[in-house]
């Protein structure tokens, strides 16, 4: 998947600025595609030169005018197209997996502070989702009474949470695992 989709999701669900794009990204889709600031608007400059968005501009009191992108025709199409082709499945490229099997030829102690620290990263992102879910998909707005495609990033968040859950689960195996293998015999 290209930068160019995931920037088309995002303004197909809602039209804004390369400035709320970039913090769209930081808070939702971003989870799933990372991208920095300076290459959305490397990006959407590109998008626009192609004729996939479409810019207008937007007066602003007391501030700069802003852009704001849109989805233009062409970009749709992009998207519909890139949407039918099928997909592989990811590369396992995980470079903690080859650092545990690499411990069997040192201390595997030694190893227990790097995979505590990775799982803190892990819970707290599954914090950030789970709150995520609570502002954006529970109360009044509950399942069923949301539209599709709210409904599609509600799902998209739930593999999220799930995959979060599984990871801390195997990262807690991996400490006890590493724990007792580095303990005296």
């Amino acid at each position: 998947m290209a930068l160019d989709h995931a920037i088309l999701v995002s303004l197909l669900e809602k039209p804004g600025s390369g400035y709320e794009l970039a913090r769209r990204f930081d808070r939702s889709i971003g989870y799933f595609w990372a991208a920095t600031h300076q290459q959305i608007y490397r990006v959407l400059k590109r998008m626009e030169g192609d004729g996939w968005i479409d810019v207008r501009e937007v007066a602003q009191d007391d501030r700069p005018d802003k852009k704001e992108y849109s989805v233009a025709a062409p970009g749709r199409a992009a998207l519909t197209a890139w949407l039918h082709e099928p997909i592989e499945p990811e590369t396992v490229r995980h470079e903690l997996a080859v650092k545990i099997r690499a411990a069997a030829f040192d201390d595997p102690a030694a190893l227990v502070h790097e995979v505590e620290r990775y799982r803190r990263a892990h819970a707290d992102r599954l914090t950030r989702y789970l709150a995520g879910e609570r502002r954006d998909f529970t109360g009044p707005e509950a399942p069923g009474t949301l539209d599709a495609g709210q409904e599609l990033q509600h799902v998209v968040l739930r593999g999220g949470i799930a995959y979060e859950r599984m990871t801390l689960d195997w990262l807690d195996d991996v400490l006890a695992t590493l724990r007792r293998l580095g303990s005296p015999r």
